[in-house]
């Protein structure tokens, strides 16, 4: 299935039934007066965050939902039966925006969240409610009320705790399938990934962390360049991000110093919380080297950039330094649960200015 992570759709909640008009007509009881019922309620529209989805793709297909109309009501003081809610499912980690005014109505981050996004109608008024001491053969009812009409905008933002960042070709897709089961596209020629990755490692019995690969940046990709900056909010739930650099890119004019301040001024220009959140510095490809010259180059690296937070030197390819990779990161993960995560220090940020 194709990932889609913005949708849009159309919600319509129920009509209120409408009002009775009737008068109780009984042997004995020539004036028994007005019995007319109310009708009854529309239904209402909710959304329901549920796992197990992980693309908007099924709203490019059905893009309007509604809820059931109340029924009218009758005599003998009976109220309509009230219409039937609609429940629609959309993955964890959806935020839901109304599309006409941008009001941000609510933010489904976890599995069984609820919200109502188009109300019912209310029933309308059945003639006992108009009957008084002046007026009691009222032959006038209430229509239904509609029930609330909108449209909305999905945007998933995938829930994961950690991140994967980096240039195109820096290694991150073989880095996720190195350590989890997800299988995204690689090969031995540049190209770069075109829609996010989950992948869920393992790190020992009952110990295990989601990681999500999304495509790689480029200058400029917060003006639009290459893929541009759409699927760096799936980063923003993330509670660590790991950085990766290709310690030999396959141009020898290439600085992996500057290229790794580019991915940090891009991160700043899209939110400020990604550029504070934790970050690793993973230096990649270690493989391709000799490991005399790849840990003279790793220091080199990690001088211009006057790293001073974690460094962990790793080969996606042969799986060298990915199990000590994985315990880091989930002793990480552990001592720093979701709803107490720490923003970055200054110290752990690359330096954008420092001289190379």
């Amino acid at each position: 299935m194709k990932f889609v992570d913005e949708a849009k759709l159309k919600v319509q909640a129920g009509n209120g039934g409408r009002g009775c008009v009737s008068f109780r007509r009984e042997k004995f009881a020539p004036f028994g007066g007005p019995d007319g019922g109310d009708g009854g309620l529309g239904g209402s529209v909710y959304l329901t965050a549920v796992e197990g989805m992980n693309t908007l793709a099924d709203f490019r297909i059905s893009r309007t939902y509604k809820g059931q109309n109340g029924e009218s009501g009758s005599g003998n003081d009976c109220t309509g039966h009230g219409g039937d809610d609609t429940y629609v499912s959309i993955p964890v980690g959806t935020v839901i925006s109304d599309r006409d005014t941008g009001e941000q109505l609510g933010d489904l981050a976890s599995e069984g969240q609820t919200l109502l996004v188009a109300k019912g109608g209310k029933g309308g008024w059945g003639n006992t409610r108009f009957k008084s001491s002046t007026n009691r053969t009222p032959r006038k009812s209430g229509l239904g009320l509609p029930g609330e009409k909108r449209e909305l905008m999905l945007e998933l933002k995938l829930i994961a705790d950690v991140g994967l960042l980096g240039l195109p070709n820096a290694g991150k897709s073989t880095l996720i399938r190195a350590v989890s089961s997800a299988r995204p596209k690689v090969a031995d020629y540049p190209f770069t990934t075109l829609y996010p990755n989950l992948g869920v490692v393992t790190a020992g019995p009952g110990r295990s962390f989601v990681m999500a690969d999304i495509p790689g940046l480029i200058e400029g990709a917060a003006d639009g360049a290459g893929l541009g900056i759409r699927f760096l909010k799936h980063l923003q739930r993330t509670r660590v991000l790991l950085h990766l650099i290709d310690i030999a890119p396959p141009d020898p004019d290439a600085d992996p110093v500057k290229d790794a301040r580019t991915i940090v001024a891009e991160l700043k220009k899209f939110a400020a919380d990604l550029g504070a959140k934790e970050r690793w510095l993973l230096i990649n490809k270690i493989d391709l080297l000799e490991p005399a010259e790849a840990e003279r180059r790793a220091k080199e690296i990690v001088r211009r950039l006057r790293w001073k937070g974690p460094v962990l030197r790793i080969s996606g390819a042969t799986g060298a330094g990915t199990d000590d990779l994985k315990q880091a990161v989930m002793r990480y993960l552990e001592e720093h649960p979701r709803s107490e995560t720490p923003q970055a220090d200054a110290a752990g940020d690359i330096d954008e200015d420092s001289a190379a």
